[in-house]
């Protein structure tokens, strides 16, 4: 299936909004140039050495604490700085989120994510909606390619058409900031449906919360594979609150527990 040319979203909403719900997700080339690539690296450079030392442990997780060099996430990023509050809020982002959900959204995390080499473990089939715990469901995550990323060194696959058949059971995983996969993938219809996407520095790949998403890990030598992650939720959408913060809190505590954040 073609990607959406990046200009149609604007020019052409509908079409992009009809790709979207149908496949699950669109592909954007080029969304961002070059030019803005290299500003955002530079700027997550420095928020990494500058502003996160200074900032609540909670906010990282790493594959190994005491090894600074396997940063995995960042979370809350808009919250801590504003050159990406500027990204993320009152953005283009923001307007495609818009576009795809056809209605006013929220902008509720903006992430970091690496596969450092050698050492990264795959992301397991999961749905972004099992951990939103929101109603309706109507969210999009937005993944932004910072690097070259194929399938060695762990590229985003999604199950095209999956946001229409509901939430599959999930259940408790040991993989770092992506605490629940889903019990019973692999089935002859995931494996059909499944999809991999190869992205370029600057390449946005957008897919709905419901849709079933996983990578593989990074078996690269020395290729790193960094992304901004952009999650926006309909303004309709309510979160379950007391339901959500429970989960964030035991989340947090079983990573402190295992020296991961």
């Amino acid at each position: 299936m073609p990607p959406i040319e990046t200009s149609d979203w604007r020019t052409m909403p509908e079409s992009a909004r009809d790709t979207f719900l149908q496949d699950g997700y669109i592909v954007l080339p080029g969304f961002l140039s070059d030019g803005e690539v290299a500003e955002v690296r530079t700027n997550l450079d420095r928020f990494i050495a500058e502003v996160l030392p200074a900032r609540p442990r909670e906010l990282a997780f790493y594959e190994d604490l005491n090894k600074p060099e396997s940063l995995k996430q960042i979370q809350q990023m808009h919250t801590h700085d504003p050159y990406f509050e500027g990204l993320f809020l009152k953005s283009k982002f923001e307007q495609l989120a818009e576009v795809l959900l056809d209605r006013p959204v929220d902008g509720i995390n903006m992430q970091y994510f690496n596969k450092p080499p050698q050492v990264s473990t795959p992301t397991p089939p999961h749905q972004d909606g099992y951990y939103f715990m929101i109603e309706p469901c109507e969210a999009v995550t937005m993944w932004l390619a910072l690097d070259d990323v194929d399938e060695e060194n762990g590229c985003v696959r999604y199950v095209h058409g999956s946001n229409h058949c509901g939430l599959r059971p999930h259940v408790r995983t040991q993989t770092l900031g992506f605490s629940q996969g889903i019990t019973d993938f692999g089935t002859d219809a995931d494996m059909a449906g499944e999809v991999a996407h190869s992205a370029r520095p600057g390449d946005l790949l957008v897919h709905h919360a419901m849709t079933i998403h996983r990578a593989d890990g990074n078996r690269s030598e020395s290729r790193h594979r960094r992304a901004l992650g952009f999650i926006y939720y309909s303004q309709r959408a309510k979160v379950d609150e007391v339901a959500a913060a429970a989960y964030q809190e035991r989340m947090a505590e079983e990573w402190k527990q295992a020296g991961k954040i």
